[in-house]
C-alpha cells in the first residue's frame, strides 16, 4: 500500500512530487510523456526564476532531477485504469496494479492540432497553441490564429499587444464565441478575419513563413511568421472513465474548488471533504491542466499541485 501515487510527469506532477517527497510521503510518480507539454516546447521565458530563456525539456529535466533528489520514485509508464470502489488502485499499461491511500491526478491536457505534418514539424518554431506562452516572441510580426470560439478571440486580442497584424482563420461564416468577444475582435483595427477558410499547409523550412489556406473554395497563401491554434484542448483523463471520478462534458476533472466556484448545485453534495483540490472520491485529488481549462500555464499548474499535496498531507494525517 503506497501513501501517495501521482499520475503525470509534467510541471504539476513533478512539483507535487517535490513537495510530497520532502514531506516524507515517499510518492511514486507515473510519467506518461516525460515533462508533459513543456517537454515538447522550445524556449520558455515566463517561468519565474530564470533570467534567460530556458528550453522546455531542460526545465522539466531540472524539475525531474529535483524530485528524484528528494526520493521520488519515477516510473515511465502510463496508467490505463483507476479503480476506487473499496481501495484506490491504479493499473499500468503493463497490467501491474498498485494500491494507495491517496492519489493525485496531474495528467494535463493536449492541445487539439490540425493534423498536418508541416504543423507538427514546425511546433515551437512558429507554430504554437498558447499565445500567453509565446506571444512575446512575435513583436511587430504577422500572425495567424485558427479558431472561432472564445479561446480564439482571447488569443487574437492578446496577440495584438505584440504582433503587427493578426489574421483569424475560421472554417465557418460566423464565430461560436460570445457576442462581446466577437465584437472586440471584429472591431479591432489590427485584426482581420478570413471566413470559410481552413489551413491546408504550413510553409517554411526552419521557421513559419506562410500558411496555405483554402478560402471559399480557393487556395491562397497568407504570409505569416506565426500560427496559433485555438481549437480546443483534450484533457488526458480517458483512463478515468470507470473510476467514479466526476468529469465535465469535455473530460476535465471537477475538484471541490471548481464545483464551488462554478456553483454547480447538482453535484455539490458529492464533495464532502474540506479540501479545495479533492475530487468526489475520498483520497483522490487533482491539479493542473486536467482541471484548469482557463489558464493552462506551467506556473499555475505547479502551484495547484503544490496546494493539492499540502492537502494530501493533511488528509493522510487525519485519515
Amino acid at each position: 500500500m503506497e501513501k501517495l501515487i501521482i499520475i503525470g510527469g509534467g510541471s504539476a506532477g513533478l512539483a507535487g512530487a517535490i513537495y510530497a517527497s520532502r514531506a516524507l510521503l515517499n510518492p511514486i510518480l507515473f510519467e506518461g510523456i516525460p515533462g508533459g507539454q513543456l517537454g515538447l516546447t522550445s524556449d520558455v521565458e515566463n517561468y519565474p526564476g530564470f533570467e534567460n530563456p530556458i528550453l522546455g525539456p531542460i526545465l522539466m529535466q531540472q524539475f525531474r532531477n529535483q524530485a528524484l533528489r528528494f526520493g521520488t520514485r519515477i516510473v515511465s509508464q502510463k496508467i490505463k485504469e483507476v479503480k476506487t470502489s473499496s481501495v484506490i488502485k491504479v493499473m499500468t499499461e503493463t497490467d501491474e496494479e498498485y494500491e494507495t491511500e491517496a492519489l493525485l491526478i496531474a495528467t494535463g491536457a493536449e492541445p487539439k492540432w490540425l493534423g498536418l505534418q508541416s504543423e507538427q514539424r514546425l511546433r515551437g518554431h512558429g507554430v504554437s497553441a498558447c499565445a500567453t506562452c509565446d506571444g512575446f516572441f512575435f513583436k511587430d510580426k504577422d500572425v495567424v490564429v485558427v479558431g472561432g470560439g472564445d479561446s480564439a478571440m482571447e488569443e487574437a486580442l492578446y496577440l495584438t499587444k505584440f504582433a503587427k497584424n493578426v489574421i483569424v482563420v475560421h472554417r465557418r461564416d460566423t464565430f461560436r464565441a460570445s457576442k462581446i468577444m466577437q465584437e472586440r475582435v471584429l472591431n479591432h483595427p489590427q485584426i482581420k478575419v478570413l471566413w470559410n477558410t481552413t489551413v491546408k499547409e504550413v510553409i517554411g523550412e526552419d521557421r513559419v513563413e506562410a500558411v496555405k489556406v483554402i478560402a471559399n473554395g480557393q487556395e491562397q497563401t497568407v504570409s505569416t511568421q506565426g500560427l496559433f491554434l485555438a481549437i480546443g484542448h483534450i484533457p488526458a483523463t480517458t483512463f478515468l472513465a470507470d473510476s467514479g471520478v466526476q468529469l465535465d462534458e469535455k473530460g476535465y476533472i471537477y475538484t471541490k474548488e471548481r464545483v464551488m466556484y462554478e456553483n454547480i448545485e447538482q453535484i455539490k453534495s458529492g464533495y464532502t471533504l474540506p479540501y479545495r483540490f479533492s475530487t468526489n472520491i475520498k483520497g483522490v485529488f487533482a491539479a493542473g491542466d486536467c482541471v484548469d481549462y482557463t489558464y493552462r500555464q506551467a506556473a499555475t499548474a505547479s502551484g495547484m499541485a503544490v496546494s493539492a499535496v499540502l492537502e494530501v498531507e493533511k488528509y493522510l494525517q487525519e485519515a
